[in-house]
């Protein structure tokens, strides 16, 4: 087993007794600790704790709960974060209970879902926490029974001793356990002894979604609730001039009417502090129809606003300025203006070789110019928060993925101090990015503040599809230098967006090339942007893998071995050294979907397309076979590999994954969010299409490569690479090539 030290102290790993009949609770302060909520179906309150980025507590009857503080939008991590935990504890997870703390950011830390990191940065902490926990439960055994600690043993919450046939279960050890000091050392399971990771488990709030229960933010009720509803500007470009209220102060229910600045103008912004529209007209009513009805009879004026400058300082990094240009954009020039910026002098970003003499040499070049619109993230659940603001405190509930961060805006905003708000962790009705820019959070308090009461914010279907935060256009041009031997000598990418460029300049086929260049670009704009399910790779991806098919087959080899072989010379000899991927494991998920796929015998009467990536430090690659029959692609089936290392949950692997591969298909195929004058000219679902049921590919086969690499990412990596074998698997089936999404074959 291989053990590790604890490097506790007394100030972050605390031990109290129950509060009645025995017990123990450990607050191990990883990610240190918050207040217990009650366990209602838990037996008796004897309790111990074991923080470990939540509560661990077992009760006298050797149930244990834990508080999961990360929030959960679907990707799993509050059954899968709990696992780690109960397998180095060595629980049966029948007796597991999990609850949803709350924020707490004197306590916890990265408490919050993005980037597809939650149980990369969890693995460690969490797999000590249960450790830890499970050794002091072994020597307060070792003291009872008077026998070598090394001879006490455990399984499923019970402690055994074979030599003297004693044993007992958790819970009755618990109480002598809170009273020994904390372990220096202690040991983790080897990968080969786990019994709960790896295995298959029922997401913990699976029964209480299906049978309604309240989970989300749109349930929150509470007595004397208001709701409120915002009106934003209908363009992007204009701000608010006048309001006419006088009709709408005269409707059923309506209580109030008023303007809302969302953020101070001398506010310091951090990234996520990104808000579309800094004022906004706020509508408060008893119900949420009369309401509605009061959005549609206001009267409001907007004008045209000028050009500005904006500082934010992104999550880790260093303040940046933002142009925000004036005027009314149109989806008609976007195209012309990025190609218009991709011609002028760019940002080199990385050049290795002599790019330049390549192309000049070159027997042949190919160039292929790849684009991708704006595309909205229409969350199933839209935007909503409960807000009670009072002169002393703040208390809030909702849906947010980047709770930890919009505290500090919700301090600076209402005049409160940290401490005095309290934000409770809403299960996410869809994520992804969106609810990362928590501008509507601010909304809520500030009504709620000029009310006096508690309030639910609800944004309609509308409010949120054309409220901003979008993936942004893109655009990548690509080039490749082929000698005479047909070899990929030189590759240049030139790649950039609306208001965001695409490029990952380190990122393969970097490292494989000899002469290399890849230069990046903007264009500023005032529409504004985030985070979307896989930032950047989720464009990027599908321009690389589709030009690597057609460099693969101008020079008459198979696409996959015409990557095997990059990356073969990326392992052996890598050109660069701040190459960010593992050639060996990314060629291994080719080769392994390569043998699942049985990719040498396709299927009559259907075509492959293949495609490869790594991002959010895991690697996946997908087959993807598609018919098409009245124009229309039918996608058979798609074959996946993925290396994420060791694999939590199984089944919640495989459901992530293969919702990745559906929504990537659907935003390959129909995604796409244009403007005129400013103005989105989708705003709900009857315009913007999304992906139908039937439209689903009939089979999805998810393979892991196994391994015993520490947990790496899995909510965003199965994703860009879809788009690539799609686009690849349909020029099979129609002989044309796909270069400007979405892929409407009409």
């Amino acid at each position: 087993m291989p053990s590790v030290k604890t490097s506790f102290n007394r100030r972050s790993f605390l031990k109290t007794t129950a509060i009645a009949g025995g017990g123990m609770m450990l607050n191990f302060c990883w990610f240190t600790a918050c207040e217990s909520s009650s366990d209602k179906d838990a037996a008796p309150p004897a309790k111990a704790w074991f923080d470990f980025n939540g509560y661990l507590k077992i009760g006298d009857n050797g149930q244990v709960t834990i508080m999961s503080p990360n929030p959960e939008g679907g990707q799993n991590v509050k059954t899968s974060m709990p696992m780690i935990v109960a397998e180095e504890l060595d629980v049966d997870w029948k007796d597991v209970i999990v609850e949803q703390a709350p924020l707490n950011t004197e306590l916890y830390s990265r408490q919050f879902i993005g980037g597809s990191q939650a149980i990369r940065h969890g693995w460690n902490g969490l797999r000590m926490a249960g450790a830890t926990a499970r050794q002091m439960l072994r020597e307060a055994a070792a003291q009872t029974w008077q026998v070598p600690v090394v001879e006490v043993t455990t399984r499923a919450g019970v402690l055994h001793h074979q030599a003297s046939g004693q044993s007992t279960s958790y819970g009755e050890m618990a109480a002598a356990a809170a009273k020994l000091p904390i372990p220096e050392e202690v040991q983790m399971k080897e990968v080969k002894a786990f019994n709960i990771i790896g295995s298959s488990q029922k997401n913990v709030d699976g029964k209480k979604i299906v049978t309604g229960q309240p989970l989300f933010g749109i349930d929150t009720r509470q007595e004397g609730m208001l709701i409120a509803m915002i009106v934003h500007p209908p363009a992007f470009g204009v701000k608010l001039k006048s309001v006419d209220d006088t009709a709408v102060r005269a409707m059923p229910g309506i209580q109030d009417v008023f303007t809302v600045k969302v953020l101070e103008d001398d506010f310091e912004r951090q990234h996520f502090d990104t808000c579309t529209f800094l004022e906004v007209v706020a509508i408060v009513g008893n119900t949420t129809w009369e309401v509605m009805n009061a959005k549609k009879a206001i009267t409001i004026e907007w004008e045209p606003f000028a050009a500005y400058t904006e500082e934010r300082t992104p999550y880790g990094s260093e303040k940046q300025t933002f142009t925000i240009p004036a005027g009314l954009e149109n989806s008609a020039d976007h195209l012309a203006r990025m190609v218009e910026s991709a011609a002028l002098p760019r940002q080199v970003v990385r050049k290795d070789g002599d790019p330049e003499a390549a192309f000049k040499n070159a027997a042949k070049i190919i160039e292929r110019t790849y684009t991708a619109p704006f595309l909205a993230h229409n969350c199933m659940e839209p935007m909503n928060f409960f807000a009670h603001v009072t002169a002393e405190k703040a208390e809030l509930i909702g849906p947010l993925q980047k709770a930890e961060l919009t505290e500090k805006t919700l301090s600076a905003r209402l005049g409160l101090p940290v401490e005095a708000i309290n934000i409770q962790l809403a299960r996410l009705g869809g994520g992804y990015g969106r609810r990362s820019y928590a501008h509507w959070v601010v909304e809520a308090a500030l009504i709620s503040q000029k009310m006096n009461a508690p309030v639910k914010l609800i944004y309609t279907r509308e409010d949120d599809m054309t409220g901003g935060i979008y993936r942004p256009a893109y655009q990548a041009t690509y080039r490749a230098a082929i000698d005479a031997d047909n070899n990929l000598t030189g590759l240049h990418i030139n790649a950039g967006g609306i208001p965001e460029s695409p490029l990952y300049a380190n990122r393969f086929p970097a490292g494989a090339v000899d002469n290399y260049l890849a230069e990046s670009w903007i264009v500023n704009s005032n529409i504004t942007i985030g985070s979307f399910r896989a930032p950047r790779s989720n464009f990027i991806a599908c321009a690389e893998q589709s030009f690597l098919d057609e460099v693969a087959e101008a020079v008459g080899t198979d696409p996959i071995d015409f990557r095997l072989a990059l990356l073969q010379r990326a392992k052996d000899k890598p050109v660069g050294e701040n190459n960010d991927y593992d050639a060996e494991r990314y060629a291994g998920v080719l080769e392994l979907v390569r043998d699942q796929s049985d990719w040498g015998n396709t299927p009559a009467n259907t075509h492959r397309g293949v495609a490869a990536y790594y991002c959010h430090n895991s690697y996946s690659a997908q087959v993807l076979e598609v018919k098409v029959e009245d124009n229309k692609p039918i996608v058979e089936r798609v074959s996946c590999a993925i290396d994420c290392g060791i694999v939590i949950n199984l089944d919640a692997a495989i459901n992530l994954s293969e919702g990745a591969i559906v929504d990537g298909i659907g935003n390959a195929l129909y995604g796409e969010l244009t403007f005129k004058d400013g103005v989105p000219e989708k705003n709900n679902f009857h315009q913007y299409r999304m992906i139908r049921m039937s439209e689903a590919p009939k089979k999805i086969a998810i393979h892991f490569v196994q391994n015993d690499i520490d947990p790496t990412g899995l909510g965003e990596p199965a994703f860009p690479p879809v788009f690539g074998a799609l686009a690849n698997a349909m020029y099979q089936a129609t002989g044309k090539r796909l270069y400007d999404q979405p892929f409407n074959l009409d």
